[in-house]
Formats: C-alpha cells, sequence, structure tokens
C-alpha cells in the first residue's frame, strides 16, 4: 500500500489533475439515449350510440356528460369539423343531430364512461345493451365496446410479480355498487358481502358495473368471453363486496363511512374505495382512520369534489390516474397524491361476463393500487399498514420528475418492485426514469468524485512524508501506525 502511494505521490499533480478531470467528465457527461420511434397519434374519443329512448345524441350532451361544460361544444366540433365519419357523412355543424356509429375525437380532459383512448378505429363499436342473467332483474348488463388497448398491462407488468406474490388469501374490499360474483375470472373468490343500500341483501350482484370492473382490475384470473382477457394485478386475492350505491345517484357520506366500517370488520386487509367516496367528509376521515388504527390499508381517489387536497396519512394511499404519457385523467389536487396508476382506456370485465370493456377513471387507478397492495400484504405479512404504504410508495416508479412531486406524488406504482427485495433507502427514490439517473445527479455524482479522488490524494501525500523509510529499523517497542483510511 505504501509503495503504491509513493508511487502516485510521484506523478505529476498538474497531470493527475487533469486525469481526474477527465475521469469526472465521464461521470458528469450524460449518456446519450438512442432515438427511440415516436408513438402513434392516441386520442380520446367517444363512439356515438343512441340516446336515452332512442334519441340521437349531440356536442352540447357530449360537452355536459364529458367535460362538465355545455359550453365547450364548440371545442369537440373543431376537433371533428370535416372529418369522415364510417357513413361518409361529415359533421358540418354545432348543433347537428349525431348518427350512430360516429366517432369523434375529444379533448384531452375529457372524462366518463364511453371515453376511450387509443388510435381512432375504422368502425364504431358494435352491440347493443342486454339484460343481464346474474343479480337482481333490473340491472343491465354494458355491452362489450372492445378491447382497448393494452397499454396498462405494459406498463405495470404484474405478472414479473407473481413468482414473488400473487396476493394469495388476501381479502380486498370493493366499497362500490357490489360486485358479480357470478364471473369466472372471480369464480369462488368473492364473498356475499354486504349491501348497505338496503342493510338486508347481499353485494355479489351489480348493477352499475363499476364494482365489477374494478374487482377484475384488483383479482381477475383468467377472462373469459370475447375479446382480450383481463388477469388481475392480484389473481389470488379474494374480494369483498360492499355496495354504497345502487343507482347513479352519490351515497352519504355516511354510508361510505359505514362501508369502510363493515369492510374493517369482515376482516379486508384492503380496503379499495370506489368513485363515490369522498374523503373530505369527517365521517369518512375517521373512518379511515380506524382502518388504517386496525392494519388496513385504504386506497382512495385523489380526487375531490371542492377542489382541496385529502389530509395524507400513513397507511392511506391518495391515487391518480394517468393515461400513456403520465397526463392525469382528471383535475386533482396539488399535493393531494400520494401514487399514480393507468386510469385511462383500462381492459376491464362487465357485469354477466360480456366481454372485456375499456373504462377510464380514478377508480380503476385505485384498482390497481389496491391490487399491488394485496400483493406485498400477500408477500410481507409481518408489515403493518402504514409500512405497506410507505413500500408502495417507495418502489413507485417517478418517471423523470421529482419525488414526491405535487402533480404525480411518488409516482407510478411498479407491483415488481413493490415485492421485490428490501427498499431500504429507497424513501426518497433519486428523480430519474427508466432511462438512467437525472442529469443533476450525475452533476453532483462526478462532483462528489472528484472532491473524493482529490481529498485522498492529498491524504496521501501527507502520509508519505510522514512514513518513516521501511527499510529503517523500528525502535525499541514502537507499534506500526496504521495507514490512514482514505
Amino acid at each position: 500500500m505504501i509503495r503504491v502511494l509513493v508511487s502516485w505521490a510521484g506523478f505529476s499533480w498538474a497531470r493527475a489533475l487533469g486525469c481526474l478531470v477527465a475521469a469526472g467528465a465521464l461521470v458528469v457527461a450524460p449518456v446519450t439515449p438512442v432515438a427511440a420511434a415516436p408513438p402513434p397519434a392516441y386520442v380520446k374519443y367517444y363512439a356515438v350510440t343512441a340516446g336515452p329512448r332512442g334519441t340521437a345524441e349531440d356536442l352540447t350532451g357530449l360537452a355536459t356528460r364529458f367535460l362538465a361544460d355545455p359550453d365547450r361544444a364548440d371545442e369537440i366540433y373543431r376537433l371533428n369539423e370535416g372529418r369522415r365519419q364510417p357513413d361518409g357523412r361529415t359533421l358540418t355543424a354545432v348543433g347537428q343531430r349525431l348518427a350512430a356509429g360516429w366517432v369523434l375525437v375529444l379533448p384531452w380532459d375529457a372524462v366518463g364512461d364511453g371515453v376511450r383512448y387509443g388510435l381512432l378505429p375504422a368502425g364504431a363499436p358494435n352491440g347493443s345493451p342486454a339484460r343481464s342473467t346474474a343479480g337482481a332483474s333490473t340491472c343491465v348488463v354494458a355491452a362489450s365496446a372492445g378491447t382497448g388497448s393494452d397499454w396498462a398491462d405494459a406498463a405495470l407488468s404484474p405478472s414479473q410479480a407473481w413468482p414473488r406474490s400473487r396476493g394469495a388469501g388476501t381479502l380486498v374490499a370493493v366499497v362500490d355498487s357490489g360486485v358479480d360474483g357470478g364471473l369466472p375470472a372471480l369464480a369462488g373468490r368473492v364473498a356475499p358481502g354486504a349491501d348497505l343500500t338496503t342493510g338486508k341483501a347481499r353485494a355479489d350482484t351489480d348493477c352499475l358495473g363499476t364494482g365489477t370492473a374494478m374487482a377484475s382490475v384488483i383479482a381477475a384470473d383468467t377472462g373469459t368471453g370475447p375479446g382480450r382477457p383481463v388477469v388481475g394485478v392480484a389473481p389470488g386475492a379474494r374480494i369483498l363486496p360492499v355496495r354504497i350505491v345502487s343507482a347513479t345517484a352519490d351515497p352519504e357520506p355516511a354510508r361510505t363511512a359505514l362501508g369502510i366500517e363493515v369492510a374493517v370488520s369482515a376482516g379486508a386487509r384492503v380496503i379499495a374505495l370506489g368513485g363515490y367516496a369522498k374523503l373530505t367528509d369527517p365521517a369518512v376521515a375517521r373512518a379511515v382512520r380506524s382502518a388504517v388504527a386496525h392494519d388496513v390499508v385504504v386506497v382512495a381517489p385523489a380526487a375531490t369534489a371542492d377542489g382541496t387536497a385529502t389530509q395524507a396519512q400513513d397507511g392511506l394511499l391518495r391515487v391518480g390516474g394517468v393515461g400513456p404519457d403520465l397526463r392525469p385523467v382528471a383535475a386533482y389536487p396539488a399535493g393531494g397524491v400520494d401514487v399514480t396508476a393507468p386510469g385511462l382506456d383500462v381492459p376491464t370485465l362487465g357485469v354477466g361476463a360480456t366481454g372485456t370493456r375499456p373504462r377510464s377513471g380514478t377508480e380503476y387507478a385505485v384498482a390497481y393500487v389496491a391490487g399491488t397492495v394485496a400483493l406485498v400484504r400477500a408477500a410481507l405479512p409481518g408489515s403493518d399498514a402504514a409500512q405497506v404504504a410507505s413500500r408502495i410508495k417507495a418502489t413507485a416508479d417517478p418517471g423523470g420528475r421529482s419525488s414526491p412531486s405535487p402533480e404525480n406524488g411518488w409516482g407510478m406504482i411498479d407491483p415488481m418492485a413493490a415485492v421485490g427485495p428490501d427498499p431500504a433507502g429507497s424513501a426518497a427514490p433519486a428523480p430519474g426514469g427508466a432511462g438512467g439517473p437525472h442529469p443533476l445527479a450525475l452533476t453532483g455524482l462526478g462532483l462528489l468524485l472528484l472532491a473524493a479522488v482529490g481529498a485522498l490524494a492529498w491524504r496521501a501525500r501527507r502520509f508519505v512524508r510522514q512514513t518513516p523509510d521501511p527499510a529503517a529499523p523500528a525502535r525499541p517497542g514502537a507499534t506500526p501506525e496504521p495507514a490512514p483510511l482514505p
């Protein structure tokens, strides 16, 4: 070691400094990535269907449904003016009646049942509503409207986590509209549940379909029927349906709070709240805190009716839905998002096993997160609710943004990383995407390297000056002094 340091000290310090600067430049200089092909021009769109009782739709109605602003009908018109429709006709006026089968491009912030995302299809989806054979006779089954894109599965790749965990035995409560327990993809894994709209019936039927769609994202095992199969994030998990709404009207917050309490009492380890939950209500907030205190992870939408952020707390995951380019599917309050997940054009299963149906909304992003939590709870049974929620955040992908950011929280969930080795030390992930460290991180690393090597060189030179000739005899009784650590 001494000979090495002596040899180093004999070099020209000017040359050494030049070498250090060159080495630092290699560390600091960002690696030029290989240019990727531009993605296809994906858009939000809507396939026109006949309105209620056969009435035709118009742009004002679409603007009201999907943008909550009838005055934005002009905006939809400008996006579609003159474009030839499948029947050969074109849109020529804002007030024009829309023909069934037309496909209309929508503004990016459009959201609602029927809004799809992807390349514009050559034709319109086929199929018409049919009566359900599962559940109450008044339930209407939504026909499949196509399979949608597979971007969500490609982004999360939950199957890569299955060698470590499939969520086996984890009970996930879906607090929404009920779940169709007759689906083959969920066969034998849907509990009777509780119907809080009547206080008497079970909840393993579904009239609205949102709860069933969420359950399919969470735990579908093998999709059946027409279209691409849907396989949930945690195909070994069990579903506890808690119905808090059976019509399109929002439930009372007290019913949502009761639904959370019922789920906890029934032994749920994870609670997935649908789009009807309002966490800013005091009763709901108290129920959430109680659930976490009973070691239950609560997953909820980040959107709030009044635009204010729900207060963060351990064991609660506030979820924002995003599309393939990570743009949000709804207006989320700054600082109100913990993690994000796919919430746009995700494949789901419908009531009555009518095949796959693409859906958009924050509740489906909640389902992806709840499925990931189920994976972690099965893989790490000794972790409490707060630890599991922290792990989900620590292993999320910030996607090149600061982490956490006010808009995206800790980033997109990563099921494989969540069940992987202990992410200790990654509670504050370095802001960088999949392509490598952030340029600022590289710059800091290079400067630290230069400083460390420079300090080592200075200490080595000082050591050479103070170290006696190894060929000289040691003084009697003297203990050799150890070389200083770099």
